[in-house]
Order: structure tokens, then sequence, then C-alpha cells
């Protein structure tokens, strides 16, 4: 039986597909999310939103959402695209990294201008892109990533990565070994380089199809 480390809490819908598939789970969420208050001064005619935890951050600012909800989003993934049309916003494209979504705004946006909501331990990759490409935009922090170290003490077959932060966390105070790293998305992936010799990046940034991807490995 093939023992699992995930980095974060997974849905009880999860980790029942995985149990029946004959893996041994466990669980810790090495990192936190919290909201932070901000303001919004200026507000471009574009959104651009790179996670879900930005969009629920967003939300519980009533005074910002009343000036937001009508605007046309840019997001990545399909996940944080279908989240943000449940809540009533409007997306007009999604990439699936912040890389990508950086290369699309130069491609087909080039001409607008945006507001870019991120969490404290954002990537510098969509950014910098739009200050090369001298596109305007402003950047709002709206959320805090908190690492959460955690000693593992038990062998594990498998690591299951969820964010550059989830393994900036784990690292802190674990080496990796000969586990195989199972990664939610390219940009994850990236943050194991040279730390591990066998990552293995999901086709589609979700954590279900992280799941499908470990059974389909080892099965």
């Amino acid at each position: 039986m093939k023992t699992v480390l995930s980095t974060k809490k997974l849905s009880e819908k999860n980790k029942i597909r995985l149990e029946d598939s004959g893996f041994l789970i466990m669980e810790r969420n090495f990192i936190k999310v919290k909201p932070v208050r901000f303001e919004l001064d200026t507000c471009y005619d574009l959104l651009l939103f790179t996670s879900r935890n930005a969009i629920k951050s967003v939300l519980k600012n009533k005074k910002v959402l009343s000036r937001i909800k009508e605007k046309e989003c840019l997001c990545v993934g399909k996940q944080t695209r279908k989240f943000l049309k449940k809540k009533g916003f409007k997306v007009l494209a999604q990439a699936e990294n912040a890389k990508e979504l950086g290369e699309l705004i130069i491609k087909d946006y080039n001409n607008r201008k945006f507001t870019f909501f991120s969490g404290s331990l954002r990537r510098n990759e969509l950014p910098q892109l739009l200050i090369e490409h001298q596109i305007v935009f402003n950047e709002i922090e709206v959320y805090e990533t908190v690492l959460k170290p955690y000693k593992i003490n038990v062998k594990t077959d498998a690591i299951l990565f969820f964010s550059p932060s989830g393994v900036q966390s784990f690292l802190k105070e674990n080496e990796l070994e000969e586990q195989d790293c199972f990664c939610i998305g390219k940009t994850t992936a990236k943050a194991l380089e040279d730390k591990s010799k066998n990552c293995i990046v999901a086709p589609q940034p979700s954590v279900e199809v992280v799941i499908e991807t470990v059974i389909k490995y080892y099965n």
C-alpha cells in the first residue's frame, strides 16, 4: 500500500477516492491564507485574479465589491473561472498559469488597463511581463499566505503539492528523498526544481485532477 502525503487538507470526497484506490492518506495544511484589509483608490477596466483566495478576500470587502461587480475579468485556472462566474462576474478569458495569463494579455489585451488582486507570496512572472511590455496596471494585495512548516516523521511514497508556497513550507522542515511529487501545475513544479527527481504535473490545475493523476500513475 502506497502512503500519500497531501500538503493541504483534502475534501472527504477526494480522500475517499484515494482510499478506495488502495492508498494510505496523510494530510496537513502547510500554509494558511488570511484575508487582509485593503482599499481600492483606482480601479481599472479589467480585473486580474490568479487564485480563488483573492476572490474570497475581495468578496468580504463590500465597499470594494460594489465598485467592481460589473467589471470584466481575466483569471488563472478553470476552477477560478468557475468560482468567478458563480459569484456573478463576467470572465473574458483564462490561462493555465500566471505566465500564460501575462502572455495572453500582451497578445490580446495590450491596450487595456488592469487591476490585479494578489496575495503576499505571489510570484513575479505576471507583473514582470506587464511592466516589460508597458501595460498599465495596479496591484492590490488582498490576502496573506502564512507558511506552517511541519516535520513529517513517517516514510511516504508520494507527496501532493498545490502551490509554490506549500513547497516552500514543506522544505523548511523536510527533505525530499525518493518520493514521487505530484503538482497541481507547472508553477508549483518549478518550485521543486533541483529538489525532486520525479515530479509529475497534473494535466489540468485542479485538486481532483491531481488525485486522478496519482491513481493512474500507480495503477
